[in-house]
């Protein structure tokens, strides 16, 4: 009879509804535990870089075009201010996003190079990797600003922080990214890449986010916005530092959106004298790749493959796998291993389970 039950509740509302422990309200569902577990995704905060990695994938998700992440360090405490122009979090689950297998991805998982998003694991794992995380303001429909301190001394981040990385034309035109280290910036430039004329990530000092959000704010903002609005905080969160008429108003405006600022600062923003925090994917310049000579893979019998043949190969099998990976949650370490043998060719996928 139980069995027959299930049967029904399944054929009526689908696997999703036998997934679900708890309806929070506004799209954001508790997850089961075996449902959670069968997304297999990568969600452990095991650094600095992975937060922001993660950060970017939730604003991403939340229809953000634009991303602004403002970094500041004191001793051995870092502070990681995220705001975006995104879907926003309603105020009554502004805590709860922090808690266990909460998600407002149900139907809507997404599977990128960073492995499965949408098992309702980062935000909870961060919280407990950090000394605090909480969303500072916004709203459904007008963004967020989520703060994250870590203490440095229990997460580790990168020693260099200040080195971009080096981006690489190939020969049919695309970007990657090559040499550099694996910090923040490397992580924002690779985001940018993969989401390249979707999302824009800007990236510096809560000084020059707030210079940005100033000046994004004054050419987004009609003059009508400007002179009629009676509650800036009723503005979307990116927009409200645009609106302030004086530095007094945007030092509190800043300050309520997690970016403290002097009134001599403010000062200085309103009068341009502050460069706004840029866009790292568009401070760099892509070198040219440069020409290597014809890497052949033979076998004993003298068989060879131009390596411009063997990368396309792999390129399809890499391509070919994505359906099988989605379907089971793998991810796909590195591109697959294509090795030609005496009687064979055979093609290694290296995937990660989670």
């Amino acid at each position: 009879m139980a069995q027959s039950l299930t049967d029904f509740v399944h054929a009526v509302s689908g696997d999703s509804h036998l997934a679900v422990e708890e309806n929070l309200g506004d799209g954001f569902v508790r997850l089961k535990t075996a449902e959670a577990e069968r997304r297999q995704a990568k969600h452990d905060i095991r650094a600095v870089e992975d937060i922001v990695v993660e950060m970017l994938r939730n604003s991403r998700d939340a229809h953000a075009r634009n991303i602004y992440l403002a970094s500041s360090r004191e001793g051995n405490r870092k502070t990681l201010v995220f705001i975006d122009d995104g879907d926003g979090v309603p105020a009554a689950l502004q805590e709860r996003i922090f808690e266990p297998r909460v998600t407002s991805k149900l139907e809507t998982m997404v599977m990128d190079k960073w492995g499965v998003h949408g098992r309702g694991m980062a935000l909870y794992s961060i919280k407990c990797n950090t000394d605090s995380a909480q969303v500072v303001t916004g709203d459904s429909g007008l963004g967020a600003s989520i703060r994250v301190i870590v203490d440095l001394q229990q997460l580790q981040e990168k020693a260099d922080q200040s080195t971009l990385p080096k981006l690489v034309r190939e020969e049919d035109g695309s970007i990657t990214v090559g040499r550099g280290p694996h910090n923040v910036l490397r992580n924002i430039v690779e985001f940018s890449l993969e989401h390249k004329d979707k999302v824009n990530v800007y990236f510096g000092s809560p000084t020059d986010i707030v210079a940005r959000l100033y000046e994004d704010g004054r050419k987004k903002l009609s003059d009508d916005q400007l002179l009629f609005c009676d509650d800036v905080d009723d503005l979307p969160v990116s927009l409200r530092p645009g609106a302030c008429l004086d530095a007094a108003e945007l030092v509190r405006v800043s300050t309520s959106i997690a970016l403290p600022i002097s009134e001599r600062t403010a000062h200085r923003i309103i009068a341009g004298q502050i460069d706004p925090a840029p866009a790292p994917l568009q401070c760099i310049t892509p070198s040219a790749k440069k020409d290597k000579p014809v890497d052949l893979y033979r076998d004993n019998r003298g068989l060879k493959i131009a390596h411009e043949d063997l990368q396309a190969f792999s390129d399809a099998a890499e391509r070919s796998f994505r359906s099988l990976a989605q379907r089971y949650y793998l991810e796909l370490k590195g591109a697959p291993r294509v090795t030609v043998g005496k009687d064979s060719i055979t093609v290694k996928f290296n995937i990660d389970k989670g």
